[in-house]
């Protein structure tokens, strides 16, 4: 009878205050600033697990049960941490020592080098894992590879095992040294995704969001899931969006509706999952739920965050025309626009969110995605961490209000570069000493660390925190 009752009384309380589904902003005010509270009102804290890395860029688990974390250096090099924060005397993997000529990373500018690593979902049955890095030999072009774990040595890939496994997947060209994304992901349904940026200068000066027919400024979808033998190193996903527009057809004038006509783009990339995107340097996928979530760097004055429920392809996110909720060029106060395209979810200013203007919101300059946590009063909350600021966001789904909620969690004194997700849920992060006017190059900067981001509350005894700033 108690249990009956216990249940009427909740199903009365979901009656008379629904919890809403997640749905994007349909106006620029519906777009979330870092003036709100998440609910669950969670309060965070950084541990440090290890530190001493040259540059590191990014960080991921194998989900194969070992409990090892890889940390990304800049230069070239993939570096074990185990269950117990000690650090591995040899690296993983070092593209630095693979051939006589030495290394084949560029990582001249601090936006360049060994972008991302990821790791097959059946990585315990066949040793694959992929790597992202811009290619010395191809100057800077994008090389997405995979490589094969010896079975006799799993925590270190020798030279011979590199040469000899190897395999390139794709080569994104470059046309500038920056704005190259980087990141690289297995979703949920086993395709890996590669996060493309506008190709670099400023502005987007070749138009890259916006044109189908090339890489550039895009999410990318692949199978990488084909026969050894195979003539291809990829198949094109029977859902992608443009995989069908692409194929030849015989033209026919009369007769064809318009909406049949809005799927013809003989030009366009089958690759392509999203576009419209700046520089999508790190993405994260909701472990519940598959929805994605993409950090893009903003232009100048604010940064972006993206989602996607899950398995819904084909969106545009408004880049070069918006930036953000704003117009590109951006000129003043008064110029926010909702078209073309998805709008982002959450989206935060620089100091100057416009030009002479400023802003009593949490700032910063370039967002950097850490993960999704479920944990510490969150539940599907993204979290962000900024280059320049050292805040840590957090955007989540206010169900009792039906709107998006981002919140300034925490600032420290750490210039973050990327994160990602322990084998049990906790979000990691990394920073580094890197920025562009003070890079002294990759193994010359002051070392970075590797953060584990808990509840304020689960500090360890005698851990070392990152120190905040008021």
């Amino acid at each position: 009878m108690r249990r009956a009752c216990l249940l009427a009384s909740a199903a009365m309380l979901a009656f008379a205050f629904p919890v809403s589904a997640q749905e994007f902003p349909q106006t620029i005010d519906e777009v979330a600033h870092p003036d709100g509270q998440l609910p669950g009102d969670p309060s965070i804290a950084l541990v440090q697990v290890a530190d001493g890395f040259n540059d590191p860029v990014n960080v991921t688990s194998a989900y194969d049960g070992s409990g090892r974390i890889f940390v990304v250096e800049r230069v070239g090099r993939v570096v074990i941490v185990d269950q117990d924060g000690n650090v591995n005397d040899e690296p993983f993997l070092d593209l630095t020592q693979i051939n006589p000529l030495g290394n084949i990373v560029q990582h001249q500018f601090v936006e360049q080098g060994l972008y991302a690593i990821t790791f097959h979902p059946d990585f315990e049955e066949n040793g694959h894992f992929f790597v992202h890095y811009a290619s010395l030999p191809f100057n800077g072009d994008g090389i997405i590879a995979r490589i094969t774990v010896d079975p006799d040595s799993p925590d270190v890939v020798s030279a011979d095992r590199v040469n000899e496994t190897l395999k390139v997947i794709m080569r994104i060209e470059q046309p500038y040294y920056n704005h190259n994304g980087g990141d690289i992901q297995f979703g949920p349904d086993g395709y890996l995704y590669i996060t493309s940026g506008d190709g670099g200068w400023e502005g987007d000066v070749l138009q890259t969001g916006q044109d189908l027919a090339t890489w550039l400024g895009k999410i990318l979808r692949i199978d990488v899931d084909v026969d050894e033998d195979a003539l291809v190193p990829y198949r094109i996903p029977e859902d992608n969006p443009f995989r069908d527009a692409v194929q030849e057809r015989e033209m026919v004038l009369f007769g064809i509706t318009e909406e049949e006509f809005a799927t013809i783009r003989p030009n366009a990339k089958p690759e392509i999952w999203h576009y419209g995107v700046r520089n999508p340097y790190k993405i994260a996928f909701d472990p519940e739920n598959g929805d994605l979530w993409i950090a893009d760097v903003g232009q100048n004055h604010w940064e972006m965050i993206n989602w996607q429920p899950a398995g819904e392809g084909g969106l545009n996110f408004g880049w070069p025309m918006r930036n953000g909720t704003w117009t590109h060029p951006l000129t003043g106060p008064d110029q926010r626009q909702d078209w073309p395209g998805t709008l982002p979810v959450s989206e935060y200013p620089h100091p100057e969110p416009w030009p002479g203007g400023s802003t009593d919101l949490p700032s910063g300059c370039s967002v950097q995605g850490l993960g999704v946590a479920y944990y510490g009063g969150m539940e599907g909350v993204f979290l962000t961490g900024d280059w320049c600021s050292g805040r840590v966001f957090g955007t989540g789904w206010d169900g009792e209000a039906g709107r998006w909620v981002m919140q300034s969690l925490v600032q420290t004194d750490l210039q973050f570069t990327a994160g990602g997700r322990d084998e049990d849920g906790t979000i990691l992060a990394v920073n580094c000493n890197c920025f562009y006017l003070a890079d002294q190059g990759p193994m010359e900067n002051p070392p970075g660390a590797l953060w584990r981001i808990v509840a304020e509350d689960d500090v360890p005894e005698g851990a070392v925190t990152a120190r905040t700033v008021d």
